[in-house]
């Protein structure tokens, strides 16, 4: 049965490691049948939580106007998200985490979703990244009936492009392919 996939991809740098290894992510899961779409939030405008609860008193809208909505929508209406994160500085990218936050009026909608981890970084071992990786767990965790299903780690990347000669690429693939 098809599926619908969204990939959050965090990356400011559109080519870069996380961002190839969402596309071969993608092209693993478009050859075993599934629709993938994927939002660059490098290219949307999503302001910051302010804390004002006011989304919880009205429905789920927050009072501010950007492109967060939307993005809210499509990952309620897909089975299978996955959240890529370059590893900067010791954790994800900033911009994800804002993202992350602003979930919080409709994230109890998000029920049942199968999420997938792409992370990248400098790191040398993948126990480098347990920090950044926890708290993404933390958000898969408190996504109702949802479930961590694999995370594939680039590990060792810096330059863009670096990723390529890594075995990422592959697992990448396999596990688009295993939806």
């Amino acid at each position: 049965m098809s599926k619908k996939v969204l990939i959050i991809a965090s990356s400011p740098r559109k080519g870069g490691n996380s961002d190839l290894l969402c596309d071969e992510f993608t092209k693993g899961a478009v050859a075993a049948g599934h629709q993938v779409e994927k939002v660059y939030l490098a290219d949307k405008e999503i302001l910051y939580c302010t804390g004002c609860d006011r989304c919880r008193n009205n429905g789920g809208t927050c009072i501010h106007e950007d492109d967060m909505s939307e993005i809210l929508e499509m990952m309620i209406a897909s089975d299978v998200i996955v959240l890529s994160a370059p590893i900067y500085c010791g954790s994800m990218y900033s911009k994800l985490k804002v993202f992350m936050e602003r979930t919080y009026p409709r994230y109890t909608e998000m029920i049942n979703k199968d999420v997938y981890l792409i992370i990248t970084g400098v790191a040398n071992s993948i126990q480098r990244l347990d920090v950044p990786v926890a708290g993404l767990r933390r958000f898969v965790a408190g996504l109702p009936d949802s479930k961590e299903i694999g995370i594939v780690y680039g590990i060792n990347t810096y330059e863009a492009g670096s990723v390529k000669e890594t075995p990422a690429m592959q697992e990448a693939y396999e596990m688009g392919g295993r939806i």
